[in-house]
């Protein structure tokens, strides 16, 4: 009986909602807003991050299926 009580408790536990710190997020502008070429830069980077690897990999699909 008192394994049965344990899962219960467990159970309680797990299902109790937690309380989670609020973030502190001003709502304030930028202090150095960021130009129109450095925006660029940044998406292409980022793109670039995403899309060659994947990339590489769709293009050497067929040498990895044959491993």
């Amino acid at each position: 009986m008192s394994g049965l009580n344990r899962s219960f408790n467990f159970l309680r536990t797990t299902l109790r909602p937690h309380i989670i710190p609020k973030a502190n997020v001003s709502a304030k502008p930028a202090k150095h807003p960021l130009t129109a070429g450095e925006q660029a830069i940044g998406m292409l980077a980022m793109f670039t991050v995403i899309l060659v690897p994947s990339g590489w990999i769709l293009a050497h699909l067929e040498d990895y299926k044959k491993r």
